[in-house]
């Protein structure tokens, strides 16, 4: 499971008060931070820089106005888990309000928030349900949402491994990016998708239009199936699962737009993926010919190359694979489809499928300090994601020393002042507004149908 995802639904811990505090600590600004994560600057964090506001408005979805067509009791129906110093884990937390919500943040200062469903009733209250024959307490409505871990490549990169990331495997995710963004879109209609870099190795993905939030567990396994291509089957030839002769549309737009140029110019020269008998052996076994395999790896172990050719390795063995393969000498079933299945294997996106499938799972909210990097999982734009450099993410030690520098001039400082305004401001102007929009319309259209049939009850 991805690490955003959570399905077990433990009882809260409770904390005493006094195990919140920081001894001596005053609110303000920090000594110089230190490397990495700091959790004693969670409170000017939590104080000065998360945006709160924002994110009562966005998980409010339009029902924190005033216009009767509202729902009072939509936002404290979410549920909140917070992740607490020493692993004190807080689950089915709820608030009434954005003063509710702000004032427990910033007592807790958790290291971590996760988002959960909307419940049927108040999860803080769920208890007074329990024994209810008519199971009350059940998720109603949650956005789409999907989990992309780079640790699910690690058969694939040769830079780094486990929770390690840097420039030459990013691109990887950049590819997930492209291709699910444009699919959400295109194929199933969706407008209102945020991107947030997980904090260290990954990405999730938010679907929040009301059509996907009120989803069904079948019909999200159903897009989340329709995603389906890596299996991973180590112990067969093929590692991805095409359905059908020809590629499905999405796959083949896909593979046209995005994959092999991804592939081809980015992925096989830095992850060298060609470059040595260890490396190209994981390609030549999907091969279902075996004489082809062997053609191949003769060439390549004799070091053959063009003769006064300057070109990267990895390129020229690519070219002579893919000749080979189209070239008609070989009436082996299916050969033709291998160059597509390698590139497949090495690019699709690789989906944390059960987070995805079910309302009930938690997701790291965004604007959270990752606890292991210190870095803010930020917002990504999917139009130049390809620009997006996970190394560059603001991380709590470099906004408290823009802090510190703030206060050395005197001067009142605040999210804006920092690296992190730029990214609160894609949030709410790219994102946040044109969602509320939509809400706020589809919340007076439902009112007024309301409206005109209890005026007109004998309409169909």
């Amino acid at each position: 499971m991805g690490q955003g995802g959570v399905a077990d639904e433990s009882e809260d811990m409770l904390v005493e008060e006094s195990a919140l505090d920081v001894p001596g600590r005053k609110y303000g600004v920090p000594p110089a931070p230190s490397e990495g994560f700091d959790a004693n600057h969670l409170r000017v964090y939590y104080g000065k820089l998360f945006p709160h506001s924002d994110m009562f408005k966005w998980l409010s979805y339009g029902n924190d106005g005033k216009h009767p067509g509202c729902n009072q009791t939509y936002f404290r129906r979410r549920e909140f888990s917070f992740t607490l110093d020493n692993d004190i884990y807080l689950r089915f937390q709820s608030f009434s309000s954005l003063p509710d919500m702000e004032a427990s943040i910033k007592q807790k200062r958790p290291f971590k928030i996760d988002l959960g469903p909307i419940y049927s009733v108040d999860p803080s209250k769920r208890h007074a349900y329990a024994k209810s024959v008519d199971n009350v307490f059940t998720p109603v409505e949650r956005e789409l949402i999907f989990d992309i871990d780079i640790t699910d490549y690690d058969d694939v990169r040769h830079c780094c491994s486990g929770a390690d990331v840097c420039l030459d495997c990013w691109p990887l995710m950049t590819v997930a990016i492209k291709v699910l963004d444009r699919a959400l879109r295109d194929d199933f209609g969706f407008n209102h998708i945020l991107w947030v870099y997980s904090g260290r190795r990954g990405v999730h993905c938010w679907v929040c239009d009301a059509k996907a939030r009120r989803l069904s567990n079948e019909q999200r396994s159903a897009i989340a199936d329709y995603f389906r291509v890596y299996k991973g089957n180590e112990n067969g030839l093929s590692k991805v699962s095409f359905v059908g002769a020809a590629l499905h549309p999405f796959l083949a737009r896909s593979h046209t737009d995005v994959l092999r140029e991804y592939f081809e110019e980015v992925l096989l020269l830095k992850q060298n993926i060609l470059s040595s008998e260890d490396k190209y052996e994981k390609v030549l076994e999907m091969i279902p010919d075996k004489s082809v395999a062997a053609e191949l790896r003769g060439r390549w172990q004799a070091k053959q190359r063009s003769q006064g050719s300057n070109e990267d390795i990895n390129v020229v063995r690519w070219q002579q694979l893919k000749s080979l393969l189209q070239s008609g000498r070989f009436k082996g079933q299916g050969l033709r489809r291998t160059v597509e299945e390698i590139i497949f294997f090495f690019t699709y996106p690789r989906l944390d499928m059960e987070v995805s499938k079910h309302m009930n799972h938690l997701l790291k909210a965004p604007f959270c300090v990752h606890p292991k990097t210190g870095r803010v999982c930020v917002a990504i734009d999917p139009n130049n994601c390809e620009e997006f450099d996970p190394t560059r993410v603001p991380t709590l030690a470099m906004l408290m020393e823009e802090i510190n520098m703030a206060g050395s001039r005197e001067e009142p400082y605040d999210v804006n002042g920092t690296s992190l305004g730029k990214d609160v401001t894609y949030f709410r102007i790219s994102f946040l507004q044109p969602l509320l929009k939509s809400c706020k319309e589809e919340i007076e259209n439902s009112y007024n149908t309301r409206l005109q049939q209890s005026k007109n009850p004998l309409s169909w």
